[in-house]
């Protein structure tokens, strides 16, 4: 298992990123803390938040997760071994990327996070209704002080994303070198322009979604299985579509002829993409999070890749 660039920002991390979404949601403080430790044990030194997480959920306010991280980190005492990445723009409470509120926003972080600095601060989508030199020069302002030192992109176009890059290059300042796209074996739309413009221009992807919610962990095979967890109702689009049965297929072979488990399997695709630094995985139990971890040291290889390519297509 070989540490991978974050583009040419000079951090390295494991090609296995921990979700932090479920923190302080579907895992408590408690059992959060164990799943964070267990990662950093098992060789694995990112994790990825975002300020919105998880506003959604009844009784949580937003930044939920940060402060279950910011617990975390000290209470463990050894900051610069790990890389945090969290987002601005999406929390309802912190919209856009205006430069005041991400100023804004990046201090709430800190606080919440009870450290110095953000390793990856990422736009969390899109702010077409701000100029991107301002929010460029934001983030410029936030890395010259000491409390950002990478910066990332989630959700964005292809044209948004280079135009970006070239301000960024055209002025000498900070750039994105990350993107934080959906990709996994039934979501490939990033294969293309954008993953190529990845790869021209050094930008490493962190992609979320590797398991598709949960369908390609193999456990939803029918109608019957979609009360197997909250996320179940989601699996009709999968289960229905014309690839979902052959991409489950194809999972069940390669995992019965490597020793791994589906979910290993399509984790390690993702892995072996062009340009990807790491797929983010969330897990809400120590148990799950073993399993995903072995994504990371399982090899396949290109007869293996040709298979699941083909039933994905």
């Amino acid at each position: 298992m070989t540490n991978r660039p974050l583009g040419r920002s000079g951090i390295s991390i494991a090609p296995l990123m921990l979700g932090g979404n479920v923190f302080g949601w579907t895992a408590d403080e408690a059992t959060s803390h164990r799943i964070l430790d267990a990662f950093v044990a098992g060789g694995f030194n990112a994790v990825d938040t975002a300020d919105v997480y998880s506003a959604w959920v009844p009784g949580n306010t937003g930044g939920d997760s940060e402060k279950v991280i910011g617990t975390w980190l000290k209470a463990r005492g050894k900051r610069d071994d790990v890389v945090i990445a969290t987002k601005v723009g999406m929390w309802p409470a912190r919209p856009g990327l205006s430069a005041a509120n991400i100023v804004a926003a990046a201090e709430d972080s800190l606080q919440r996070l009870q450290t110095d600095y953000i390793d990856l601060y990422q736009s969390h989508k899109d702010d077409a209704d701000t100029p991107q030199d301002e929010t460029l020069e934001a983030y410029e302002r936030l890395v010259k002080a000491g409390k950002v030192r990478a910066l990332g992109a989630s959700n964005f176009e292809t044209d948004r994303l280079k135009s970006a890059l070239d301000l960024a290059a055209s002025k000498g300042g900070p750039r994105y070198d990350t993107l934080q796209p959906a990709y996994n074996l039934m979501d490939r739309g990033i294969e293309g322009p954008l993953q190529q413009l990845c790869l021209d221009e050094d930008v490493g992807i962190i992609s979320y979604f590797g398991l598709a919610s949960g369908f390609l962990t193999g456990k939803y095979r029918s109608a019957d299985d979609y009360g197997k967890s909250a996320r179940g109702g989601g699996m009709k689009k999968y289960l229905e579509s014309e690839k979902g049965p052959k991409v489950l297929a194809a999972l069940d072979q390669v995992a019965a002829e490597t020793g791994a488990t589906q979910a290993q399997v399509a984790l390690a695709w993702v892995i072996a993409r062009p340009a990807v630094a790491a797929p983010i995985a969330s897990a809400t139990s120590v148990e799950q999070l073993d399993e995903l971890m072995g994504a990371a040291r399982l090899s396949l290889d290109p007869a293996h890749i040709a298979v699941l390519g083909a039933a994905s297509a």
